[in-house]
């Protein structure tokens, strides 16, 4: 888990405050474990982009009981990948939309030393769709270096609903990817790859204060360490700053999506740009993902048509809001 002392501090704080505020005319309170549906009076204000959450799956698997990170199969339609935080090994978990296990994979040639995200982008191969997976968690601010592991995307059959921890498929081969910031340390959560570059993006995590955004451009090379550039920072719509915990890019190229612990945020490529970097100059807009004990993952659907959450827990709840 990568909320620690003043993160979670200023988290409870937030809570604190906002319990002590009366509710609006009209509106009663929700207890925590009431469903969210789209008609219903119960239901936080929704305005914008994004309809009202619901929570369409339960994750089954027994395995997966810290989801730090999602992202949709681009090989297998409806499903989706996830894995866990620190304390797993370097293993991938596949779900339906109905929160059917559909394998366990152990990623060949990794390690876990503190994995918060993860994504899908373009790799080695052309038109072959590959994951990468960001060891990029740093509580202490002490790694000299962080890494993203790139592997082609596993191909699920049906015999792959039997696998599992203890007897996993296996991925190919993973790239190692290292980077370093060029200024020094930073603890991150989100990691996001450009579906037409494979440029990565890096998003810090930090209280209180604006995220900044880090940028490793492609083709990268796993066999030497690679300084990202820092790209500029982004401006958090919440009361407790740059808790950013997950982030995903629509299959477009055209969105950005990022999540703390309770919302989620959407940025928008203005029409007519074609420069992926011109997104993290956008405003951003507030998206209610729903009652999650703690969110840390966010993901476009395939179609674009949908964000989809996670949290982490056993059993976690599937939570989707569909664009308006």
């Amino acid at each position: 888990m990568s909320n620690r002392n003043l993160a979670i501090a200023s988290t409870v704080l937030v809570f604190v405050c906002l319990s002590c505020q009366p509710l609006p005319r009209g509106v009663q309170a929700v207890p925590a474990n009431t469903p969210h549906t789209a008609n219903t009076s119960q239901n936080r204000s929704i305005t914008g982009t994004y309809g009202a959450p619901s929570t369409v799956a339960t994750i089954r698997s027994p395995s997966v009981v810290e989801s730090s990170g999602l992202v949709a199969s681009h090989n297998a339609p409806g499903v989706y990948w996830t894995h866990n935080d620190s304390g797993d090994g370097p293993f991938i978990y596949a779900f339906d939309s109905r929160g059917e296990s559909r394998g366990v994979w152990r990623v060949v040639g990794a390690k876990a030393d503190d994995w918060e995200d993860i994504s899908v982008g373009p790799g080695g191969v052309p038109g072959r769709p590959y994951l990468y997976i960001g060891d990029i968690g740093d509580n202490n601010a002490s790694r000299l270096e962080i890494v993203v592991y790139r592997t082609s995307e596993p191909v699920i059959v049906a015999a792959d609903t039997t696998s599992t921890k203890t007897k996993p498929r296996l991925t190919e081969p993973a790239d190692a990817i290292r980077l370093r910031y060029p200024d020094g340390k930073h603890d991150a959560e989100a990691l996001l790859v450009d579906p037409a570059s494979g440029n990565i993006y890096i998003v810090t995590k930090i209280a209180f204060a604006r995220p900044s955004v880090y940028e490793a451009v492609a083709p990268l090379n796993a066999t030497e360490v690679t300084t990202m550039k820092r790209v500029g920072d982004i401006r958090v719509p919440s009361l407790f700053g740059g808790v950013i915990t997950g982030g995903s890019v629509s299959p477009d190229g055209r969105r950005v999506a990022l999540c703390d612990y309770f919302e989620g945020y959407e940025l928008v490529l203005p029409q007519g740009s074609t420069n992926f970097e011109d997104i993290w100059k956008q405003r951003m807009t507030t998206i209610d993902l729903g009652k999650r004990k703690q969110g840390e993952a966010i993901a476009y659907r395939l179609d674009g048509k949908a964000l989809l959450s996670t949290s982490e827990g056993k059993r976690s709840p599937l939570i989707q809001v569909m664009r308006r």
